[in-house]
């Protein structure tokens, strides 16, 4: 099985992490489309069709809107794909109430920066075959 095809929307405020997680997630043939803050994500999330997203990895500390109000925004649209749509928050803030509060706000899993690319795999495995 492949990964190739599906589409990922990477909602990550830092021009740098973003370019080491698209290459790192490019690397398993997946599509990705940079949002630069929550907000942004949530309008290309709104202006898409419906499964037009297989995943999210979502950032938590950005400007405009944080990664959490952003998965609480997306899961509240009015959308088939918002309530099940895998919402990984991909961040710094790996403590055990971190992790709590991203589930809280609606997020799939947790993935700590540094990225882990065995861990990226493991996911995008878990989430898109």
């Amino acid at each position: 099985m492949t990964l190739a095809g599906s589409r990922i929307l990477l909602a990550e405020d830092n021009e740098l992490n973003a370019e080491i997680a698209q290459e790192l997630i490019k690397s398993t043939d997946v599509i990705v489309e940079w949002a630069k803050n929550g907000k942004e994500a949530l309008e290309m999330f709104e202006n898409s069709a419906d499964g037009y997203y297989d995943l999210i990895f979502m950032d938590i500390q950005m400007p405009v809107m944080d990664g959490y109000q952003t998965t609480t925004a997306i899961r509240k649209l009015d959308r088939k794909d918002s309530k099940n749509i895998p919402i990984i928050a991909m961040t710094a803030n790996a403590f055990n109430e971190d992790v709590a509060r991203s589930v809280k706000a609606g997020m799939n899993e947790h993935i700590s920066k540094p990225i882990d690319i065995h861990k990226l795999e493991e996911v995008l495995t878990k989430y898109l075959l």
